[in-house]
C-alpha cells in the first residue's frame, strides 16, 4: 500500500495487479502513457550493453523532481503533432529518464523469472485471449497438474488464470472499441458471452461505459 501526491511518477509494470482510490475529497488526474514491454526493453538494452532480459520498475511511486521533470517533456512529445522531429524528442526523452533511473540502482531490476511451464500458459492466453480455456487445456499445455498451473499463475501474475483472461479479453475489447469496431462485434470477437457481460466488467474496470468509452475516442 503506497500513497502518491501530485507530481509524483506512478509505475505499473505489464500484467500487474494495481488498484487506487482519491486521498481526500479533491479528486485527482494524471498525465498517463503506456509502452509496450518490448520498446521499454529495447531502450534498457541500448543503455546496458544488450543485456538480456527483461526489467521491472519495483517502485510504484517516484517521489523524484527530475524524473518528474522529464517525464513531463516526455508526455509533451509523444502527445504533440506526430513526426520526425517529435519521434526524436520522444525517444530522447525517454532515453534519459530511464538513466536517471537506472543512477539508482535498486529503482529497476531485472524481472522475476516465471517458470516455463506457467509463462507458456500466459503466452497462450495473450496470443488467444478470446479462445474459452480451462485448466485441463493449460495443464495439458504445461504438462504439469490443474493445481500447479492455478498456484504457478497466481504467483507469476497476481491471478488466477480465468481471471488473467478476463483482463486480456478486456483490453482486446478496448483496443477494437478504439478503431471503430462495433461493440456487440467486439464482444464477441473477444470471447464474452454477450454485449451485457462484456459491459458489466467493462464498467467494473474502466469505471465507464463501453458507449461512453467509444465516443470519447471519437
Amino acid at each position: 500500500m503506497v500513497e502518491a501526491e501530485a507530481g509524483d511518477i506512478i509505475t505499473v509494470n505489464p500484467g500487474e495487479v494495481h488498484d487506487g482510490a482519491p486521498i481526500g475529497d479533491g479528486g485527482r488526474a494524471w498525465q498517463m502513457l503506456y509502452f509496450e514491454p518490448h520498446t521499454v526493453s529495447a531502450f534498457f538494452h541500448d543503455m546496458t550493453e544488450e543485456r538480456t532480459g527483461a526489467f521491472e520498475l519495483p517502485d510504484p511511486v517516484i517521489r523524484d523532481t527530475r524524473v518528474a521533470d522529464r517525464y513531463r517533456s516526455l508526455f509533451a512529445a509523444m502527445t504533440a503533432c506526430s513526426g520526425p522531429a517529435q519521434n526524436i524528442r520522444a525517444e530522447e526523452h525517454l532515453f534519459f529518464m530511464l538513466e536517471q533511473l537506472l543512477e539508482n540502482k535498486k529503482t529497476v531490476r531485472e524481472a522475476r523469472s516465471v517458470p516455463k511451464a506457467i509463462a507458456d500458459a500466459i503466452a497462450k492466453i495473450d496470443d488467444e485471449p478470446d479462445t474459452p480455456l480451462s485448466l485441463d487445456d493449460l495443464a495439458r499445455l504445461c504438462g504439469i497438474s490443474r493445481f500447479q498451473v492455478l498456484r504457478g499463475f497466481a504467483r507469476a501474475t497476481g491471478l488466477t488464470p480465468h481471471a488473467y483472461m478476463i483482463q486480456r479479453r478486456l483490453q482486446m475489447t478496448k483496443r477494437m472499441i478504439a478503431r471503430g469496431d462495433d461493440l456487440a462485434e467486439a464482444a464477441a470477437s473477444s470471447g464474452f458471452a454477450d454485449q451485457s457481460h462484456m459491459t458489466r466488467l467493462f464498467v467494473r474496470t474502466y469505471g465507464m461505459s463501453p458507449g461512453y468509452y467509444a465516443a470519447a475516442r471519437r
